[in-house]
């Protein structure tokens, strides 16, 4: 390149830099009155000081759209990107290639592209899954989702069966045990503090590993990481009975009242609070008139006829109702 073009080509950056210097100095004043310019943050405006002169209007806000009174507040609702989550096994924080072949604008890739980004998508996983303890994690918090999308488990319930899972992991509680196993009892666990239950019969249907297995792990997650569950009460089972029969409010509250009645007279001492649910729901159906089989109701909570009949004879004599058909 010649010494005439190169000065004629640095004239022109510094005209250009000059013309943008002047535009931004028109900026910052009123065309008007030149006076200074303020934004407007809650209105979305740049307006004069002196003569109130509306500049811009519709401005785009680049703040967040949450509020925060305090610094903690801010620190706390900050964030860039998605938020973490305990269900992943790297929390949410790694990047994941998406399964379809296709690019920014839809239109599919070819051939030779769809293999290399198969090979990516290959070294993304192996990356992601480093060693043993993350690939175990990963494979465990994959059975606890499953699991639960069958129960029907709200994301409370996912989100702490994934931290007493990681618990135990950090423990070394696995060796062992299956890890279907852990993940199981975690589950369980999990749905016994959020006071939502499922009963052993329910988990063992969903879940890879016997009854045995699962009430063992289960008792040995528990003794080990100390964790504070309550018992199983009947009234927590009820709702969602009644809701897969069909039946009205009257009869949950009914079944709430026979329940009530039934522990003030000491019957649930001992019993399984499935079969105390059931048979109340099933007592609490005929006094308020609705037809329901012991059939229908045993299908729902899982749970044989004969207890159902034998804890719907407790339950009535408890409440005195012994005029009900049985």
């Amino acid at each position: 390149m010649s010494e005439t073009t190169t000065r004629t080509t640095n004239s022109e950056y510094e005209r250009t830099g000059e013309r943008a210097t002047e535009q931004s100095d028109e900026q910052e004043v009123c065309p008007e009155c030149g006076g200074p310019l303020v934004t407007d943050e809650e209105r979305g405006e740049t307006v004069c000081q002196h003569c109130g002169l509306v500049v811009e209007e519709n401005e785009i806000d680049h703040g967040p759209e949450w509020r925060a009174f305090n610094a903690g507040e801010k620190d706390r609702k900050s964030r860039v990107g998605a938020p973490t989550t305990t269900m992943m096994h790297d929390k949410g924080l790694s990047t994941n290639i998406g399964w379809q072949n296709k690019d920014a604008y839809g239109k599919s890739l070819s051939s030779s592209q769809r293999e290399k980004m198969q090979r990516l998508r290959t070294w993304n996983e192996r990356f992601r899954t480093r060693d043993s303890k993350e690939r175990n994690l990963k494979q465990a918090l994959g059975e606890i989702d499953r699991m639960a999308s069958a129960l029907g488990l709200p994301e409370n319930v996912r989100e702490t069966a994934s931290v007493i899972y990681r618990r135990a992991l950090q423990e070394d509680l696995l060796p062992g045990r299956s890890i279907e196993g852990v993940a199981t009892a975690a589950l369980y666990a999990a749905a016994r503090q959020a006071s939502v239950p499922r009963s052993l019969d329910e988990m063992t249907t969903v879940s890879r590993v016997d009854k045995t297995e699962l009430t063992r792990t289960y008792r040995y997650i528990v003794r080990e990481l100390d964790l504070e569950i309550k018992p199983a009460e009947p009234e927590s089972y009820v709702p969602r009975f009644v809701s897969d029969l069909d039946l009205s409010d009257e009869v949950e509250r009914t079944a709430r009242r026979l329940i009530e009645a039934a522990r003030a007279d000491g019957v649930l001492s001992g019993k399984s609070p499935v079969g105390i649910a059931a048979a109340a729901i099933y007592a609490a159906a005929l006094l308020s008139n609705e037809r329901v089989t012991q059939s229908d109701v045993s299908e729902v909570a899982d749970i044989s006829e004969v207890t159902i009949r034998n804890r719907y004879k407790e339950l009535l004599d408890a409440e005195g109702a012994r005029n009900v058909p049985a």
